[in-house]
């Protein structure tokens, strides 16, 4: 019962019904779109363009935005014309009921990574403007975001519409102010060469460069977990539908690029302007504003200013992080224990181990952390959205419609498994030099590659047997309406005795006193320990 109270749990472990979807696809999009105000863009383009030159980062850039745009687009059409997180849509694209716990804890991973991410770059604000020694500055960050993460979706499309145009304000115009008073900074910006003094194209360090942006592939899962309660699309909405999908879905890359962009940018300016020694602080964000600010306004107000972006943009991405990680950890435990404990729960738990990265000083060892992660996601996202494009759309191998429900699934498929443990399994390999220095640099290609290759191959070797436990929910009434969005129409669950929307109900092995069918929710599964509730597989 306790995981029914949508104010705090917010469809945790299951589908978002039309009923709690009372925002339009501007507001959903908006919301989503807030969450990508995070400055670690602007660390990672500093980062990679400070070490292979602005030619081969802008090259690692694009490289890794046409990655992430092209995965991410079916998986954001799935989670929002069927109303369902990525975890939910991993378990039907090719991982199983239980087979999708793997990449929910390398969701996991990547929230609490970017939360100590983002709240590094927070306690270097709040040090330079306010003097709040760092491990202060790294619990401050981390429990601010609680009170704001506990009602979900409904306080946080708030935060994020409220403060997104001051956001915009605070960012754009120092950087175009840039641009048009000090015009020779463009030309410098291209010649840049990094620490080497080279910077001409070379395919390794582009690879190099794409691979840490790569790290940020996993970003679509936060988008979905807003665009799940996107509106049904429907003939009058389609349009702004559309739009909404694009932009806040695959789209937040986009803005990510030019973000990276922007980071290299300010610090090669900084560097230029400067003297070479500001290289050492030119990755940081709250230094990058400063410089830029200090160019337009008194020092006392450019540092004000800088610390009030480096806060908005903390707490907006932040709050993201806590609620997303909170989402993947409780999914994982409930499915594995049959206990539902709270989404809180795994909020302070992610905020935790986000804490002790701050504190270990993760920021110093950025691109290794984010060049290893890349090879995790990339293999579990590149696989899912194979399995979407190729198994669902032109094999016909894997089921059309995402199923997610106990029961309906078998616990473990092979096609998703075997695929995420080739890619990530040889890129990683790769990654840390096992075939040799050479192909080194080459690791994220492996994974995209394999993954692509492996994720049809499995589904044609196992013939799409291990998708579906059962084909037939036991209720006659259609999951889809005349629109094909998920039906609005209430079943009682015998279990918990509230009413569910269709999709999230199926047939109860458990018949009525007088032998009459009863219904139970996907919930009261998830949490059934004795699995007398389980339908049997069909054969």
């Amino acid at each position: 019962m306790s995981a029914t109270k949508e104010s705090l749990e917010d469809y945790t472990l299951r589908f978002a019904p039309r009923s709690y979807r009372k925002w339009g696809p501007g507001v959903v999009a908006t919301s989503a779109l807030g969450g990508i105000a995070y400055l670690a863009d602007f660390s990672i383009g500093a980062n990679i363009g400070i070490a292979h030159g602005t030619t081969n980062a802008l090259l690692g850039i694009a490289v890794a935005a046409v990655i992430i745009f092209v995965t991410g687009f079916p998986l954001a059409y799935y989670a929002a014309r069927y109303n369902i997180d990525l975890d939910l849509i991993t378990r039907g694209s090719g991982f199983g009921y239980y087979g999708s716990v793997i990449t929910n804890v390398i969701f996991a991973t990547f929230t609490f990574i970017f939360f100590a991410l983002e709240g590094s770059i927070m306690a270097q604000g709040l040090e330079l403007g306010l003097g709040i020694p760092r491990p202060v500055g790294y619990l401050v960050s981390t429990l601010m975001v609680i009170p704001l993460v506990i009602y979900g979706m409904k306080v946080l499309s708030k935060l994020q519409v409220w403060t997104t145009p001051f956001w915009l304000i605070l960012m754009v115009i120092p950087i175009a102010y840039l641009v048009l008073t000090h015009p020779t900074s463009v030309g410098s910006f291209f010649a840049y060469g990094g620490k080497s003094g080279d910077g001409s194209p070379n395919f390794a360090s582009i690879m190099l460069a794409a691979g840490v942006c790569l790290s940020l592939i996993a970003q679509i899962a936060e988008q979905i977990d807003y665009l799940r309660f996107m509106p049904p699309k429907t003939r009058e909405n389609r349009v702004s539908w559309w739009r909404a999908v694009v932009l806040a879905g695959p789209g937040w890359v986009v803005f990510g690029a030019l973000k990276q962009a922007i980071g290299l940018f300010i610090a090669v300016y900084l560097i230029a302007s400067l003297d070479p020694a500001a290289a050492a602080t030119a990755n940081e964000p709250v230094h990058q504003f400063l410089g830029v600010y200090e160019e337009m306004m008194p020092g006392w107000l450019a540092l004000s200013l800088a610390v009030v972006l480096v806060v908005i943009s903390q707490i907006k991405i932040n709050v993201t992080n806590a609620y997303s990680g909170s989402l993947a950890w409780t999914n994982s435990f409930t499915r594995i224990t049959k206990t539902y404990p709270g989404r809180m729960v795994f909020v302070l738990f992610n905020l935790a181990i986000a804490l002790v990265l701050m504190e270990s000083n993760m920021f110093e060892f950025l691109n290794t952390i984010l060049g290893f992660y890349a090879n995790c996601a990339m293999a579990w996202i590149v696989t899912v959205a194979t399995d979407i494009i190729i198994n669902k759309g032109l094999l016909k191998l894997s089921p059309v419609y995402p199923e997610f429900r106990r029961g309906m699934l078998y616990n473990w498929n092979p096609v998703g498994l075997v695929s995420l443990g080739l890619s990530a399994g040889v890129s990683i390999a790769i990654f840390f030099g096992a075939f040799g220095p050479g192909i080194q640099p080459f690791s994220p290609i492996f994974a995209v590659v394999i993954a692509v290759i492996a994720t049809p191959l499995m589904a044609i070797l196992t013939k799409g047997r291990y998708y579906l436990r059962r084909t037939d929910d036991g209720i006659n009434s259609p999951i889809l309406d005349e629109n094909g969005n998920p039906s609005d129409e209430l079943l009682l669950c015998h279990v918990s005795g509230l009413y569910f929307e269709r999709p999230d109900m199926m047939l109860s092995a458990e018949a009525g006193p007088n032998g009459e069918k009863q219904y139970i929710s996907s919930l009261c599964l998830a949490t059934d320990k004795t699995g007398k509730y389980v339908l049997p597989e069909q054969k």
